[in-house]
């Protein structure tokens, strides 16, 4: 089981595998388990979005674990968190914010140990 951050521009955190558009994620996101996805919107100008990429996981209902929208775009996260808030299965959790710092820090440590 992986975590995948999807981001064109911000440092990856340590245990977590970049990818810097939505086709590298939704390839992710077809091949692998995930855990922990963290979401931006704004991917390049004139790309696909993450909205995109929420759309693939609404249709493959490949959903990860725990969703993170760590996006700066309003619209954009607004756009994203409902869509994924309408279809997501009770299991899984939506958090329309950035990871905290501690999610980041139990990876962390978890990877040394």
């Amino acid at each position: 089981m992986i975590h995948v951050y999807l981001d064109d521009f911000r440092i990856c955190p340590i245990g977590f595998v970049l990818a810097k558009d939505a086709a590298e994620c939704k390839m992710l996101i077809d091949m692998e388990e995930i855990d922990i996805l963290s979401l931006d919107f704004d991917l390049g100008w004139n790309q696909p979005t993450g909205y995109e990429v929420v759309q693939h996981i609404i249709s493959t209902r490949k959903f990860p674990k725990t969703i993170y929208l760590h996006t700066s775009s309003m619209f954009g996260r607004e756009q994203m968190y409902y869509a994924l808030k309408e279809s997501i299965p009770a299991d899984v959790e939506l958090f329309g914010k950035p990871m905290p710092q501690q999610v980041i820090d139990d990876i962390t440590k978890n990877l040394i140990e």
